[in-house]
């Protein structure tokens, strides 16, 4: 549904988008200033062939072996889908050292002809890796998509111990020249955008990225750095870091990484971790990730004000999944029910609904912490006449557990 054609749009209209889009560029400008300044020397992306893991590493205990939510994805009947599935291993080089070695798995149905499809990414929660998202993988695989999966930074094939993650952070706050937290594996995934835009099998104007929680922090900030990224829904991935700060609601997502808390809390020479703890923390590890880069008031707003230009639409462009993990089988279908719609030209106004759904009771993802952005969501859609684009769902009494 288009809101109103181009030969309608009043110059006050066109002003209010062509100076979000300006802000938004200018934002993502800094963010990838950012990205680069600790990275090593960039090297030429290229492929390093892989196998199939056999014993998927997880870092934490007891091992998962299954998951509700995973298996419920559904999938095309097809008579020997096994034999017609087809897996690639891989690696990308996506900077120096060893965890610029980025790990892929991509999923895909053998064709008989050879033609440029839709492809969606998918990003595992903290201390898991690709291989827990097969299932996910297989599901849309199966309706014809190109199915991708990474190894976050520190996890999976990159991990080499049950704290590799957790050492990875004190180092950053010790060192401060990674940023292990979200940003290095951002910069993993605008490379991976770049090699998949070169893929003669893959659409490079239909590419989605999705991810749960850890994972959905790094969809929602890799669809904002990167517009190639042109579909994002992000679950229990979007919060107000800053706000959480200010607002003294930070312990649940500083209990989820809590020991580089308690190193610095040591090193500030601080009886407990407080605001300033963290604080200083997020400024270090992740700089301005509870500033100007701050997910919830900043970039929702910019994400959903960057004129994007698209051969296609989903039925939900934007969605904010924040739920109990116990209960995310209830969830997953709002993903996976989501299809390709084609149309000859596409732009952000013309997604009929932008959903935002989130748990009342997540203690790492707060709601309070959204209000800002969701007045600021339905300014400019309001600005533009699509003030229907925009829906804050909230499910009373879920949260993450």
């Amino acid at each position: 549904m288009t809101c109103f054609s181009s030969q309608l749009i009043r110059p006050s209209m066109a002003t209010v988008e062509i100076g979000a889009a300006a802000a938004a560029a200018k934002l993502r400008s800094q963010f990838l200033n950012v990205l680069r300044s600790r990275r090593p020397s960039e090297v030429p992306l290229s492929v390093v062939p892989g196998k199939p893991v056999k014993d998927p590493f997880f870092q934490e205990t007891p091992k998962p072996n299954f998951s509700e939510a995973m298996a419920s994805c559904p999938k095309e009947d097809i008579p020997n889908f096994k034999e017609l599935l087809q897996e690639e291993n891989f690696y990308l080089t996506t900077e120096e050292g060893g965890q610029g070695l980025l790990p892929v798995l991509v999923l895909s149905m053998k064709e008989s002809e050879k033609k440029r499809r839709p492809t969606i990414v998918f990003l595992h929660s903290t201390n898991k890796c690709k291989e827990w998202l097969r299932p996910l993988l297989e599901g849309y695989a199966s309706r014809g998509y190109m199915a991708v999966a990474i190894d976050s930074r520190y996890h999976g094939e990159r991990a080499t111990s049950m704290t590799t993650y957790r050492d990875a952070l004190v180092s950053s706050w010790k060192n401060g020249d990674t940023m292990p937290f979200i940003f290095d594996t951002v910069w993993d995934l605008i490379k991976l955008a770049d090699y998949l835009a070169e893929r003669e099998d893959v659409d490079p104007s239909k590419i989605g990225i999705t991810g749960e929680s850890l994972g959905g922090m790094h969809a929602w900030f890799a669809a904002f750095v990167d517009t190639r990224y042109s579909v994002v829904v992000p679950i229990i991935g979007v919060q107000g870091f800053g706000w959480a700060v200010e607002h003294d609601k930070w312990q649940a997502r500083v209990n989820s990484i809590k020991a580089v808390f308690e190193e610095a809390r040591a090193d500030l020479d601080k009886s407990a971790i407080d605001k300033e703890v963290v604080q200083k923390v997020w400024d270090r590890i992740a700089p301005g990730l509870a500033s100007q880069f701050d997910d919830a008031p900043y970039i929702v707003l910019h994400y959903c004000t960057t004129p994007r230009y698209w051969d296609f639409k989903w039925y939900n462009n934007l969605q904010i999944l924040n739920n109990d993990k116990r209960i995310c089988h209830i969830y997953y279908p709002s993903i996976i029910k989501i299809h390709v719609l084609f149309s000859s030209s596409c732009c952000l106004k013309d997604v009929s609904t932008w959903p935002n759904i989130i748990g009342e009771d997540d203690p790492r993802c707060p709601i309070d912490g959204l209000k800002i952005p969701e007045l600021n969501a339905r300014k400019a859609w309001e600005e533009t006449n699509c003030p229907q684009n925009f829906k804050l769902i909230a499910h009373l009494e879920l949260g993450i557990k």
